[in-house]
């Protein structure tokens, strides 16, 4: 039941995540509230890799992929750990 919980927690932030990459394209989606709602709570995470990797060519902006990544590992120790 726990591991159940954090697996849907974990898919749920990467759809947010997925949903923040897709909203950073198109941009008269960037001030609508749901994106906001998106940003708020997905750049703190995005920021740490921001921080770590400039975007390449100074534009394309790889932290959600390194975000991504570092999502799906932290997913397998925590579930890995509960069993």
């Amino acid at each position: 039941m726990i591991a159940q919980s954090i697996r849907l927690l974990f898919s749920c932030y990467t759809i947010f995540l997925i949903l923040r990459v897709a909203g950073s394209w198109i941009p008269q989606l960037r001030e609508h509230n749901f994106m906001r709602f998106i940003a708020y709570y997905t750049d703190p995470y995005l920021n740490i890799f921001r921080r770590i990797v400039p975007p390449i060519g100074g534009k394309i902006d790889v932290s959600p992929l390194i975000g991504f990544l570092i999502l799906q590992f932290l997913e397998k120790i925590v579930l890995n750990f509960l069993k």
